[in-house]
């Protein structure tokens, strides 16, 4: 395998998994936006539009873990590290939920500084803001986890939520 090819390999593998979180909880947003918004009429975001925003947020949350800046709080406990990956991530995460309802406005209007404006005017602020906090437990979900996974390693990470659980632990829990 060329170094290329491995390199691809390497960085797909790494998108994969915030992928998948991604795909997951988008769907679920976006059930909690059609039950919110059910009968107003409003166009809710496909299977398609979901796993391409998802797609976008694991190539973004692969990006923002090779800034050098990511694990700022090393010799912290991992809350330190979750909770500054958690911002970070839920401002990338609020600004692709921006653009994506930037992007229905501009469809119908003359330009994107008419749709900014009218998406600031016509926005339903409440509806968007319990959708930012729902994206923000589910990245800090995402942060825990990951930092875990960071620290006692995924083949561990793995074993212990879908089995065999590794000797060592499972003689803790007998305890």
């Amino acid at each position: 395998m060329s170094a290329l090819t491995a390199k691809i390999k390497h960085e797909f593998l790494e998108m994969l998994p915030p992928t998948i979180f991604f795909f997951v909880v988008l769907h679920v947003v976006a059930l909690v936006r059609a039950l919110m918004i059910r009968g107003s009429g409003i166009s809710l975001p496909t299977t398609a539009s979901v796993a391409l925003a998802a797609l976008i947020l694991g190539k973004a949350v692969l990006l923002a873990n090779m800034l050098p800046f990511i694990n700022r709080f090393p010799e912290k406990p991992l809350v330190w590290n979750a909770a500054w990956k958690t911002v970070i991530y839920t401002v990338i995460a609020s600004f692709i939920h921006y653009l994506e309802r930037l992007y229905d406005y501009w469809k119908e209007a003359p330009s994107i500084a008419a749709a900014n404006h009218q998406l600031f005017t016509e926005m339903s602020w409440p509806r968007f803001w319990a959708i930012q906090i729902l994206l923000l437990v589910l990245i800090l979900n995402y942060c825990v986890f990951a930092e875990m996974a960071r620290i006692i390693g995924r083949d561990r990470m793995k074993a212990i939520f879908l089995g065999p659980i590794p000797p060592d632990i499972a003689a803790r829990l007998a305890r």
